[in-house]
Formats: C-alpha cells, structure tokens, sequence
C-alpha cells in the first residue's frame, strides 16, 4: 500500500511540475513577431465582418459585357472583398449586404425584388464556388464550414423597405435566408426614422415598425440599429425581447455631430441589452478631422475639373484626385479603428464589440493600414500591442455576435 502511495505522490509530482506553456506578452514583442502573432491568430479564430458590400458591387459593377458574374474567387484589381484576400486575412463569414437604395422605397416592389435579385447573386457565388464558399444561417452553419476551410456568406439586408408594407415578408426574408435586417438606411421609411434624415416622419419607430420588431424576434431575425436615428433606436430597445446588433457603426465620441455613429448613451444602452456593436472602418466613421477634410478636398476636385474640362473617368483626372487627396486630406489609420474599439471596451466591456468594417461599402475612405480584407492581421496587431489577450480578440471576432446571433435563435424558438 505504501508503495502504491508513494507511486500516486510520484506521478503527481511529476504532474504538478510538468511545465505549461506560458501566454505570450505581445506587449514586449517586436512589430514583426507580433504580426507574425496576429496573423496567426486570425487564420485561428473564426473571423466574422457583420457588413460587407460586395453583392451590390455585383450588381452595379460587377458584370461584364457578357453578363459573367465578378468572379472573386480569384484576386480582383479593385473593390476590398475577394476570396484570395479573405483568406490571407483569416476572414471567415462576412455578413453579405443585401443592400436597399432608399430611391427603391419610391417605388412599389421595387426593394423586394431588389432584395430578392441580391440573395440570388449571392446564392450563385455560393454554387458557382463551393470549394471555397458556402452559405450559412447561423453560428453552427459558419463552424461547420470554417471546420472545412470555406468562406461562410450569412446575409443581412441593409434597409428594411425590403419588407415594403407587408408584414408578412418577415418570414419570408428569414426563408430566404436573412438573418439581420438594418431597419433604414439613407431615409426614413416605413418603420422609422434614419440617422441621415432630418425629417423626423414618425419621431422614432413607427407602429409598423414597432410590429416589424416584435416579428424580427419571432422568427429569428437580428434587429441591426445601424443607420437609424437616435430616437429609433431608443423605441426599437423597448420593443425588441431579444439582443439587438449595430453591424457597422463606430463612435459617436471621435465625430462629434455625426448621427449615424453611436453615442455613449446608446453604446451603454445597447450592452445593457446585451447586444454588439460591431465597428466600421470607413475614414468618416472613424475620424471627423478626415470627415471634414473629404469636404475640402470633394469641393476642391469638383472645381478643378470643371475648370480643366475633366470628368473622374479621365485617367489624367484620376492620378490628379489620388495625389491631391493623400498629400490634403491624409488617410487615417489602423490605429482610429483600434481606438473605437478601446473606447467600447473602456465604456461597458469587451463583450459588447465586434468588427464591421463596411468594406466595398465607403470607397476609398478605408484607413490606411485596412484597404480590404486581407489586412485584418494589421488590426488585431495593433489590438494586441495595446495589450488585448487572445481570448480579447476572439471575442472581437466572433464570440460576442455569436452570443447575440444564438440568443435570437433561442428567443425564436421559445416562440413556437
């Protein structure tokens, strides 16, 4: 018996002092290393971009004469999003942006069938490449496909005239597989009022919008509070019974007067829901100074062409507005985007922030150092330079809207 005891007090001896590995202070590694960490890190960790553009880029510039979709499966001279480069990035699942113009609402069936059309391109991206992407309607969706090396393309439509008057078209954007809807967009319409609208048309959420809530929650739809006014989305957190997501606004603290950006009274509002918002990367968004000096620099070139006879398509013109712009109105860089998430982190935690970065969606506004999707290693760098753990920046990621995204489901399904 003896034996066997000292034999037990040996084996966790050797246990107890076997060695484990230590976390690594990115905080005292060079640029390189901890680059080199980061990158690690994102091709890791699932990586999910609540808002990019890239089916309406599809739809607007992405065919050509004949009619073949934009293929990007392959590298692409312009735009942020294709698959060579989300793979260099470690991006996994962005949202794709089925985006509603608000001229669309002016016209009846006009955003439905410009939602539907939207859904259809993305669907044939999923088809035409399966090797590399797959559609996906919730959180098991995207870990299963991550597990096999595919890009997820989960869907949330940008404005929600794409339900026109017809509550019923919920339900059916959640068949066909919609799972945020970002309830305006440049104007209000009719389920409330949006951040760049000054008219005020319902002073809030509307009664139908207030139904389009309760039936978001019923059926399992996310509730995105980007792109609304104030006063919406004070309404839209008494209605909703379940978290809501802001899928790509930033801080209404660095641009003072800016709306569309969220204040800390929404930020602490939105945690209390316990919601995400998730940061966009666009220079307006992330700098006012950057804001304000794009308004300079617009009127500036808008001049300058008519006086030399010019239009942005002459290529004499375009050398002219690239050099004009970055030596006037310099890019901001990774680093703004970093302080946006420092500042929701400071205010209620690190649970309540994620990434939205609105690539193909702000032209060439995007920070220097985040140009398209392949450069998120540079973000989380930074994050970790600024000492963020590893468990930090999966939170960021994806952990957080994960959280979210589940607890509309369980909310969803509680209600059959």
């Amino acid at each position: 018996m003896k034996r066997l005891l000292s034999l037990c007090a040996f084996a966790g001896l050797i246990i107890s002092c076997s060695p484990t590995e230590e976390t690594p202070d990115y905080t005292k590694m060079s640029e390189e290393e901890r680059l080199q960490a980061a990158t690690e890190i994102a091709q890791s960790t699932i990586m999910v971009d609540g808002h990019v553009d890239l089916p309406y880029r599809m739809k607007v510039g992405g065919f050509t004469l004949q009619r073949e979709i934009l293929d990007v499966s392959v590298r692409t001279p312009d735009g942020n999003f294709d698959y060579p480069r989300a793979k260099e990035g470690g991006l996994d699942a962005p949202f794709m942006s089925i985006y509603i113009p608000a001229g669309n609402q002016k016209i009846p069936g006009a955003s439905k069938a410009l939602a539907d059309s939207l859904i259809l391109m993305t669907e044939r991206l999923a088809s035409t490449f399966p090797d590399k992407f797959a559609m996906a309607y919730s959180p098991a969706d995207i870990e299963a496909n991550f597990a096999k090396g595919l890009i997820s393309l989960p869907m949330g439509m940008e404005n929600g005239a794409g339900i026109e008057d017809n509550l019923a078209n919920v339900e059916y954007f959640h068949k066909r597989g919609i799972r945020y809807i970002t309830l305006t967009h440049g104007t209000d319409n009719l389920i409330g009022d949006a951040s760049y609208d000054t008219t005020g048309t319902h002073g809030g959420l509307s009664e139908f919008g207030e139904k389009v809530i309760a039936e978001m929650n019923r059926v399992g739809i996310m509730v995105d509070l980007s792109h609304v006014s104030d006063n919406t989305f004070r309404d839209a957190l008494a209605i909703t019974k379940a978290p809501v997501i802001a899928s790509h606004s930033s801080v209404r603290k660095f641009t003072p007067g800016f709306e569309r950006n969220m204040s800390d009274e929404l930020i602490q509002a939105m945690a209390k829901n316990d919601g995400v918002m998730m940061i966009n990367f666009g220079g307006s968004f992330i700098d006012s100074a950057y804001a304000a000096g794009g308004a300079k620099v617009r009127e500036h070139i808008v001049n300058w062409l008519a006086e030399n006879n010019l239009s942005r398509r002459d290529s004499a013109a375009q050398t002219y507005i690239s050099e004009y712009a970055a030596a006037n109105n310099p890019f901001p860089t990774v680093q703004k985007v970093a302080d946006h998430i420092d500042h929701v982190k400071n205010l209620v935690g690190i649970d309540y922030v994620g990434l939205g970065s609105d690539f193909d969606g702000v032209g060439d506004s995007l920070p220097t150092g985040l140009k398209d999707v392949s450069m998120f290693p540079n973000l989380i760098a930074e994050l970790l330079k600024r000492g963020y753990s590893k468990e930090d920046i999966e939170k960021i990621c994806y952990k957080n809207v994960f959280r979210v995204w589940k607890a509309v489901e369980d909310y969803a399904a509680s209600q059959k």
